[in-house]
């Protein structure tokens, strides 16, 4: 597991003191809150955040200004998984990549290759010897096993 965690893309600036508009790879905005250090190109910068609707909006240390601001749009921000509370049981979403996937009667479907966002929740992609799309939802998601790098999936009839 790497020590730093995609948990964003800033999207745009907010005001003309510097701030930056994100756009978050986590449960809720609200988990920026608790983040105090952000890293940007590989440099790790103090960061002070706090939601905005569905957004995050960010003072980053050394950007004082908008135009400071407009030349980080597009660019990928990371957080360390030390500066990352999560609860006992919690897992990041990161981590599941490369997990072999098997089925509830305990044949193996593949390896998790990739997850992605969609309007309607993260989906699994899991490639073998066919390709499946997964909800990652409990409904299908029938255990995890951290340690021996397994998950378990109820597959309904189209996956």
């Amino acid at each position: 597991m790497e020590n730093l965690l995609e948990a964003g893309r800033i999207i745009n600036t907010h005001g003309v003191r510097g701030e930056v508009k994100i756009e978050p790879w986590a449960d809720s905005p609200e988990f920026f809150t608790k983040i105090k250090r952000l890293y940007l190109d590989g440099n790790a910068l103090k960061a002070v955040c706090r939601p905005n609707g569905r957004f995050v909006i960010a003072k980053l240390e050394g950007i004082g200004d908008m135009n400071a601001a407009e030349k980080l749009k597009t660019k990928i921000i990371y957080i360390s998984r030390e500066d990352a509370p999560i609860e006992d049981g919690a897992y990041f979403i990161a981590d599941l990549i490369g997990f072999t996937a098997v089925d509830e009667a305990g044949a193996e479907l593949g390896k998790v290759t990739d997850i992605f966002t969609t309007p309607a929740g993260d989906i699994m992609e899991i490639h073998g010897a066919s390709e499946h799309l997964v909800p990652l939802r409990p409904e299908f998601m029938v255990s995890r096993d951290m340690e021996a790098g397994t998950v378990t999936l109820r597959l309904i009839e189209g996956m």
